[in-house]
């Protein structure tokens, strides 16, 4: 099973899922329950039938601060959750 947990996120970052991804999709555990699961750019358009849209050369920090917001959360609520999640 290919599966990476929340604390190896906060460890290792962005190249725990990286690595990951090499064998499959990610299955993300947090606190010993199954919470995402991250597929590839090629398997999730796959899926939709979407057609990429990322421009050549583009790096993934690129690609993430190009965008839309989706959340609803200001930046107090963020934090709180983030300081809740750390005191568990």
């Amino acid at each position: 099973m290919n599966v990476v947990t929340v604390s190896e996120i906060k460890r290792r970052g962005m190249a725990a899922i990286e690595e990951g991804l090499q064998h499959g999709p990610v299955r993300i555990i947090k606190r010993n329950k199954s919470a995402a699961v991250v597929l590839s750019e090629e398997e999730y358009l796959r899926l939709t039938g979407e057609q990429p849209q990322v421009r050549p050369g583009m790096t993934a920090m690129q690609w993430l601060l190009s965008q839309r917001a989706a959340g609803t959360r200001d930046k107090a609520e963020i934090d709180a959750s983030v300081a809740d999640e750390r005191n568990w």
